[in-house]
């Protein structure tokens, strides 16, 4: 019996000690809470485009921090090779829906994007894009019209969601309409600050935090980058930046467009989609260096659909492509996903374009 009041207190300590371990361990394999949700979308951007950029930039880009490695399918509701408005229909809404279509179903009836879902909830928003604000991808996460060509329709829409910042071209869908409607004074009633690449450049502006934000770089489309646009990174940054100080504790999500690889597509022009594929990866950069300072930031990475059918031939070196298309349009290849952050494991497999929209809302509101 002696022997067993000598050994108690050594069983009772290896148990507490064992509990305690047990509870650090737990602690340490815990996914840490999603606050953030950035998602980059590199429009047109399939493996050969993210090859061809990665070789033609010292064979490396940020996109290989991304440990985590997805497929998903980008079929549009009525064709297998979809455009951008589905595509991005299908991430901003998870809803399959026609080519052509802008947050509406296939039956044509609106459907709400993770960003209005944000709103409501109180988090801070942003879109950030290298074509007008009004193209295809960023108006599907704040519009609901039947076609992607109604940009005039698409910028009202900016009148109704209190989307906290925005960057891209198109200023003349909001000043220099056929309704005579001067949107960008209606924004400055609506509490923005309203700026321009005429007033200022993105680089100078000093965002006020008691205002949201918008800015327009180009009156219509911006420049390709290898005319000399390369504003993609200081938005990334400066979006970032303003979104997570003014959401507090709430968080924020956010959406970048590196929108013209799928023009060096369309075009069958290698050396436009690699200057556009090294410029998006800018904007990757200061995705990943946040979300890896925060700890709490979700980066997926994806592209609608790859554009060009475009392939890298025999004779090719590091610092030479000899590449080849097979179509102007688009394709309906398989496209790569790349997630960072906690929850990037979701993101593995393969999966239908929809199911990025429901694992961006489980990380964000579950």
């Amino acid at each position: 019996m002696k022997y067993f009041f000598l050994l108690f207190p050594m069983l009772l300590f290896s148990t507490c000690t064992k509990k305690q371990i047990s509870t650090v361990e737990a602690s340490k394999n815990a996914t840490p809470q999603i606050k953030n949700v950035i998602l980059l979308i590199g429009d047109g951007m399939g493996v050969t485009q993210i090859s061809a950029g990665m070789y033609m930039n010292g064979n490396t880009l940020n996109l290989e921090r991304c440990k985590v490695v997805g497929l998903h399918k980008p079929s549009a509701s009525n064709n297998l090779v979809t455009d951008s408005a589905a595509g991005a229909t299908a991430f901003a809404c998870g809803k399959k829906t026609y080519n052509g279509a802008i947050g509406v179903d296939p039956d044509k009836k609106p459907v709400k994007s993770i960003l209005e879902h944000a709103e409501e909830q109180g988090l801070a928003t942003g879109l950030v894009a290298t074509s007008t604000i009004t193209h295809a991808t960023p108006a599907s996460f704040i519009a609901h019209v039947e076609q992607r060509k109604m940009m005039e329709e698409i910028a009202m829409y900016f009148m109704k969601t209190e989307v906290d910042l925005f960057i891209g071209g198109g200023k003349k869908y909001f000043d220099n309409r056929s309704d005579k409607k001067n949107l960008s004074k209606q924004l400055r009633e609506n509490g923005y600050y309203v700026s321009d690449f005429v007033t200022e450049t993105l680089e100078d502006v000093e965002i006020p935090m008691d205002k949201n934000f918008a800015y327009f770089t180009a009156n219509d489309n911006p420049l390709p980058a290898y005319q000399g646009r390369d504003y993609i990174g200081v938005a990334a940054r400066k979006a970032i930046s303003y979104l997570d100080q003014k959401s507090a504790d709430k968080g924020f999500f956010l959406m970048i467009e590196g929108s013209q690889i799928d023009w060096g597509g369309h075009a069958n022009n290698s050396d436009y989609i690699v200057s556009e594929v090294i410029d998006f990866d800018n904007a990757v950069k200061a995705a990943l260096d946040f979300a890896e300072k925060d700890g709490q930031t979700l980066v997926v990475i994806t592209a609608d659909h790859e554009t060009g059918g475009y392939a890298i031939n025999k004779g090719s070196t590091l610092d030479s492509l000899v590449t080849q298309f097979t179509t102007d349009y688009h394709t309906a290849d398989l496209i790569p996903v790349f997630a960072f952050g906690p929850g990037a494991a979701e993101f593995g497999g393969i999966y239908e374009n929809t199911a990025i929209f429901d694992k961006m809302m489980k990380a964000l509101f579950e």
